[in-house]
């Protein structure tokens, strides 16, 4: 059985508090428990004061067969990153603007931009799948999106992890491949209607947003659209049309992290659990927690499965 356990983002202490409460000890520098495993559900990196601690702890589990793992956003960035384009000399596949180096800047920074701690580190993001179906349950970062799972199918190899030959088709953007990558990892994004736009925690101004993909039953732009409260307001009423939601056939239980949710850790839906609860939270947000579920075999989730711990 399997505890799957939210995005890290650099934050080791509260990782080693979450093992200790699930019942997991270390030993010789491995956190195991006798009887279940963890999957992470990725992003271990960016923002936290931790990352190469948090790193090791993973790995080491990870190596030791007690635990697996998925990929996630920002390590999906942190390979394309070290990649130079194909098609466009002096460029890489992940743009060395000021932006994206602001998201990345305190992975560089505790790695050692281009050091061999660093070029060792994107090698093990590299072995990291971008989902796994397993008998029971589904684990991917962001969205199950059957259809980017097929399109992506030629990109990857038995165990669902991008071929070394496949990296500049699929991280490359513009091309089919990458939108398929960007929905497992990033999930659904529209843009907001003409003069919306909000600036997030971070404070980048957006008007490309998150939708609540799993909702089966649609409903309006402003029920689907992640957006502020104080935002949600100016949104259309009009119904979204039917084909943006990709539907879930429920015929596993599936895990996600990437949302940064609040408040109470509860399923999404019967079969879908976002267990990314904003550990690296931050200012108004700062009341984040590490999130895990506890599961055992079951079909239909249950709220009372979730264990946490706060961020600090």
């Amino acid at each position: 059985m399997y505890d799957l356990i939210g995005d890290l983002h650099g934050h080791a202490e509260p990782l080693r508090a979450l093992l200790a409460r699930l019942g997991y000890r270390c030993s010789r520098g491995v956190w195991r428990h006798p009887e279940r495993r963890v999957i992470f559900v990725g992003d271990f990196i960016d923002r936290g004061p931790h990352q190469v601690e948090t790193i090791a702890i993973a790995r080491a589990m990870i190596d030791s067969g007690s635990a697996l793992a998925v990929m996630g956003n920002h390590e999906f960035n942190a390979v394309a990153w070290t990649l130079p384009h194909p098609g466009r000399s002096g460029e890489w596949l992940r743009p060395h603007n000021a932006r994206n180096r602001g998201h990345h800047q305190a992975f560089l920074d505790q790695v050692g931009e281009d050091s061999p701690r660093h070029r060792e580190m994107v090698a093990w993001f590299r072995s990291l799948p971008l989902y796994l179906d397993l008998p029971g349950l589904r684990v991917v970062h962001a969205c199950w999106h059957p259809g980017a799972v097929a399109r992506l199918a030629p990109h990857l190899d038995a165990h669902g992890r991008v071929r070394g030959d496949a990296w500049t088709r699929v991280a490359a953007s513009g091309t089919d491949a990458y939108a398929a990558a960007e929905l497992l990892l990033k999930g659904i994004e529209v843009t907001l209607p003409s003069g919306l736009s909000f600036v997030d925690g971070e404070g980048s101004v957006r008007k490309r947003v998150r939708m609540r993909w799993w909702q089966r039953d649609g409903g309006s732009w402003r029920d689907l659209l992640m957006v502020p409260r104080s935002l949600r307001e100016q949104l259309p009423e009009q119904a979204a049309p039917h084909r943006a939601l990709p539907g879930y056939d429920a015929v596993k239980p599936v895990f996600l992290g990437h949302y940064w949710l609040s408040g109470e850790p509860a399923p999404l839906t019967p079969h879908i659990a976002c267990l990314d609860y904003s550990v690296a939270a931050r200012g108004a947000r700062a009341a984040g927690k590490l999130c895990a579920y506890r599961w055992s075999g079951e079909q239909v989730l249950c709220p009372t499965r979730f264990h946490w711990v706060p961020a600090r």
